[in-house]
């Protein structure tokens, strides 16, 4: 088979749908490419849309097409034999020089302004993906890294691996001493993420917890303004 895919979204971060479709259907003996809508002959093409407000690829395939993601329909997942492969093309986005991984799905949380929850449900571990061969750093794509029953596991599996890691999913709620102890043995590419998206909450105390074994220049806040606070709880 000739087998089309589309990053509906573009090309700004790796699509990790579209990696693990494109790996499986090579190990399938299919010719896999990035869909070209002029000179493309597909037996089938998918799409994989992230965000809800990216416009939709209006291309006529003239073939079967697959359509996935959270931007079509929050409930879609994919064929159990690819969901539960850990292969990954790489190979399709040469121009990032990293590997995605996620050692969980899911959320404790059921923030408003988040469809994780809705989407994967409760947190759950999962079993790691293949790594970029030609990668030079991870980045850790769980959505609330140590609410993840097996979390020491994972910072096991990143030490061993001995790259720079970017965790993107750290919820300082409910860290405690230990695992900011064992966060800080990992090769940190970036600073550490931490949300404060509800005023109403303080989080100072846990801060000054966390920092004992932390530095606080390792820290990067983000905070989300004007969706229940206004402008001004923002900014103090």
């Amino acid at each position: 088979m000739n087998i089309g895919i589309v990053d509906v979204d573009g090309h700004n971060f790796p699509n990790f749908a579209l990696m693990k479709i494109s790996a499986w259907h090579k190990s399938q003996g299919d010719n896999v490419e990035i869909a070209l809508p002029m000179f493309g002959n597909y037996d089938r093409v998918y799409q994989s849309k992230i965000f809800t407000f990216t416009p939709d690829e209006q291309t006529d395939w003239q073939c079967e097409v697959v359509k996935g993601g959270t931007g079509y329909d929050i409930h879609s997942r994919l064929p159990e034999e690819i969901e539960q492969s850990t292969a990954m093309d790489y190979s399709i986005y040469p121009q990032y020089p990293f590997s995605i991984q996620f050692f969980s799905r899911g959320c404790i949380r059921h923030c408003p302004f988040c469809l994780v929850h809705d989407k994967e449900g409760m947190i759950r571990p999962v079993e790691p993906v293949q790594l970029n061969p030609n990668g030079k750093w991870i980045e850790v794509l769980d959505n609330n890294f140590f609410a993840n029953p097996e979390w020491k596991s994972a910072i096991d599996y990143l030490i061993k691996a001995g790259q720079k890691v970017n965790l993107h999913g750290v919820d300082i709620r409910i860290m405690n001493e230990e695992q900011a102890y064992w966060l800080n043995k990992l090769r940190l590419r970036r600073n550490i993420h931490i949300a404060w998206d509800l005023p109403a909450i303080d989080l100072t105390e846990k801060l000054r917890e966390v920092t004992r074994y932390l530095k606080p220049y390792k820290i990067m806040c983000y905070v989300l303004v004007g969706f229940n606070s206004t402008i001004g709880q923002g900014y103090v």
